[in-house]
């Protein structure tokens, strides 16, 4: 039998209304902020992942999907959305639009990591890219709507965390002072540590593994080697989420895991769903457009899990809206009926009403159970005497009650 790929996931109806709630709530949040929906390419040129998110993540190291198409070109299944958004904006020549351009996207990425509860190597995320707003007040307006888009789905339990990673003027000193820090200890280090310590020593601050872990709580804080800009602009975001009523609080750890960050960085943290516990992550990236080749443009976002907040809903007993049910289903009896009870179901889909009729020849005992297991709230019984009389017993499946009605009205006495 031919199984699905490892770290990969079916997503059965039964798991569909979680996924329907979450997006529909993120677009509703969004698009109450202000932002319009964006969709860009599946995969694209790998280059654009290396130039973007940097050549020293574990993403591109490690976790893309690349392959050569049939023109030799090495291509890349997307493993986040920013680096793409970014792209499109500066291929459409829309960097000089009005500023600030917001924009959000429902997407699948794809990264070959360890499958975990949490994990898996194609994912789905919601995220959101403002581009031109360089003030703190708009990363302060980002981590709102992330704050918001949690709350509108109810799910408790989850903390903000903050930092500054600082820019490239203050964050040299930083470099400097962990990589002389964790040196003395770099026999401790884990074997991905080692390789850190060269080439992205901030990614030692947030290892997994409990002896780097033990370390990184007794390295230098990056807050201490903020330059005044940046210090200031952490303060004034501190200072903007208390007015918004946004609660947080700061952790040194955060960094993030791409290259693009500067300054504010962020992480809603879930209690209780397991070890990936990070359901949103994001932060400002005020130097990738033109990295990418585009003008200078400030850019911040974030992107959401959306597995992980299912795990968290679900862990939170949260109930979400229910999938519709039929209004109507038809039990027919007979050819002549059938042909009927199709002709009548077509006619009230075609105005909005969800009708459903037998499509495999069952009797009537076993189609009654079936409108009861799919929540029919009404049903209609047809055979050669009620299409005869014209006139058929609608059944209410709540009450138990019915009525005998014209089979040309059922319309009518559905929606009373």
């Amino acid at each position: 039998m031919i199984q699905k790929i490892r770290g990969t996931i079916d997503i059965l109806p039964e798991e569909i209304p979680y996924y329907r709630f979450i997006e529909n709530t993120a677009r509703k949040v969004a698009e109450k902020y202000g932002f319009s929906e964006i969709r860009t390419p599946t995969f694209e040129a790998t280059e654009l992942f290396r130039r973007g998110v940097g050549n020293t993540t574990d993403v591109v190291q490690k976790e893309m999907y690349t392959f050569l198409d049939n023109d030799n070109r090495s291509i890349t299944l997307r493993p986040e959305g920013t680096a793409s958004v970014a792209r499109a904006l500066i291929e459409h020549g829309r960097c000089g639009d009005a500023m600030p351009i917001k924009l959000y996207y429902l997407i699948n990425c794809f990264r070959y990591e360890a499958p975990q509860a949490g994990r898996s190597r194609e994912f789905f995320q919601f995220g959101v890219e403002m581009f031109g707003a360089g003030n703190p007040a708009a990363d302060a307006t980002i981590i709102s709507l992330g704050s918001s888009v949690i709350r509108e789905l109810g799910i408790p339990n989850i903390a903000l965390h903050i930092n500054s990673i600082g820019c490239p003027a203050c964050r040299p000193a930083y470099r400097d002072a962990l990589v002389k820090y964790f040196s003395e200890y770099r026999n401790q280090l884990c074997e991905s540590c080692k390789g850190r310590l060269k080439t992205n020593p901030l990614r030692l601050l947030d290892c997994k593994n409990e002896s780097c872990a033990a370390l990184a709580a007794g390295a230098p804080k990056i807050l201490d080697y903020l330059c005044i800009e940046c210090s200031d602009h952490f303060s004034k975001l501190q200072s903007y989420l208390d007015s918004m009523s946004v609660s947080y609080q700061i952790n040194p750890a955060i960094v993030r895991g791409l290259d693009y960050y500067t300054r504010t960085v962020f992480e809603f943290i879930a209690d209780g769903i397991g070890a990936q516990s990070t359901v949103c992550g994001g932060g400002r990236y005020d130097g990738l457009i033109a990295e990418l080749g585009g003008p200078q443009l400030a850019g911040i976002g974030f992107a959401m899990g959306i597995t992980r907040l299912i795990l968290a809903i679900k862990q939170a007993g949260i109930k979400i809206p229910e999938e519709p049910k039929p209004l109507l289903y038809i039990a027919s009896l007979g050819s002549a009926a059938t042909q009927r009870a199709l002709s009548i179901v077509e006619g009230l889909r075609g105005r909005g009403i969800y009708a459903e009729c037998d499509l495999v020849g069952r009797s009537l005992k076993a189609q009654m159970k079936y409108a009861d297991k799919i929540g029919a709230a009404y049903t209609l019984i047809l055979g050669d005497n009620e299409i005869e009389s014209g006139k058929a017993q609608l059944r209410s499946m709540s009450s138990s009650t019915q009525e005998e009605i014209p089979i040309d009205e059922i319309e009518k006495h559905l929606l009373g």
